[in-house]
């Protein structure tokens, strides 16, 4: 017997644990948070009529799941009337995956939406796309993962991929930072103008907006972006001070203020994945083990605000941060996820000797 329900977090949070299996690459968000991400405490959900979940149960276990939501201000920017949906995840039956999508595609329809895209957990700010090769690769933090039937599913229910994308891995061991050096990176280091901040997490309060006022400059003209405002960012980065290396992020400045940051941070996969996702009295000890054994690192997002754009500031702060991942002892460092379209991070990583990790779609159907 199948049962769909809506707003059952529990059904909802095992779902992929029973749909995927113990060996799968998949690492699931700490349940303590997800349930905050998916409660109407998330700026982005302050109105409940902007969201809701389903859960596929078959003979009392959950095997599927998805979020449907709008991000009003994207569609406002954008002059889209498009609903999302994300942490699709299901075993492979596409009944079920109807199922699913039959209740987000009603919910957008109700709501007078004429598409729906995905996956996005929950907005282009985030983590975005369904995975289309690199299945065996295990993923970074704020990396996506879906088996390969998860793409087959979406075509089967009529819907297009678009948007492509790509996640890399740089293996550390191997990289000399100075490859990132060059003309313009050494002009700006002789010039001695601009100043190099780690990331210190007794300033995290004002370092933080200063991130999110890079992030915001820099990301202006970039496909689907919608400045983020300092309430979202904060919830978003509420229990950061407990997980980063205040070593491996920077942030640059000028006589104006901040001008660019790369923010990077351990991956806690390994972590997350020792406690099942799950707070316990174990937590604490598997977080001390992972402190001391952590040797992958994730770039969750680099930016320089417009009017340093191509001119050397990327390559300066990619140096710091190289050097310093290799110091802290290092060996991997992620990539999210890079656009198709943006040549110029292609480029880059090119020339890091980056390898592709994953390539990702967007899932777009016309109602």
């Amino acid at each position: 017997m199948l049962e769909i329900k809506e707003k059952d977090f529990n059904s909802f949070f095992n779902a992929p644990f029973n749909a995927y299996g113990e060996h799968s690459p998949y690492v699931s968000p700490l349940k303590s948070d997800f349930k905050r991400i998916l409660s109407n405490q998330n700026p982005l959900f302050k109105d409940q009529n902007t969201f809701t979940y389903f859960s596929a149960i078959k003979d009392g276990i959950p095997i599927g799941r998805v979020v449907t939501h709008v991000h009003n201000d994207s569609n406002k920017k954008y002059h889209w009337k498009r609903a999302y949906f994300g942490f699709f995840d299901c075993i492979n039956d596409l009944d079920i995956a109807k199922h699913l999508f039959d209740k987000v595609e009603n919910w957008a329809s109700d709501n007078n939406y004429t598409e729906v895209i995905g996956n996005f957990n929950l907005t282009a700010m985030q983590q975005i796309g369904v995975m289309m090769s690199g299945f065996n690769n295990k993923p970074y933090t704020d990396q996506v993962f879906s088996p390969n039937h998860i793409a087959d599913l979406l075509h089967k229910l009529g819907y297009v991929n678009e948007f492509p994308m790509t996640t890399f891995e740089l293996d550390l061991r191997s990289i000399d930072p100075q490859i990132v050096l060059g003309e313009k990176q050494n002009r700006i280091i002789n010039e001695g103008k601009i100043q190099l901040k780690k990331f210190k997490k007794n300033r995290f309060n004002t370092l933080i907006e200063d991130v999110r006022d890079c992030l915001n400059d820099g990301f202006a003209n970039n496909p689907m972006f919608v400045p983020l405002t300092k309430e979202e960012f904060l919830y978003q980065s509420k229990d950061m001070t407990t997980i980063i290396d205040e070593n491996i992020s920077v942030l640059a400045y000028d006589e104006s203020g901040p001008i660019g940051v790369i923010l990077c941070i351990p991956d806690l996969n390994p972590f997350i994945r020792a406690n099942k996702s799950r707070l316990s009295v174990m937590t604490p000890f598997h977080f001390a083990k992972f402190k001391l054994k952590r040797d992958r690192a994730v770039i969750i997002f680099y930016s320089v605000k417009q009017k340093y754009q191509n001119k050397g500031l990327n390559g300066v702060m990619l140096y710091e941060v190289l050097q310093a991942l290799k110091i802290r002892g290092y060996k991997s460092l992620g990539l999210t996820w890079i656009s198709d379209q943006n040549k110029a991070s292609l480029r880059q990583a090119e020339k890091l000797g980056c390898k592709q990790l994953h390539n990702l779609s967007l899932f777009k159907k016309n109602l």
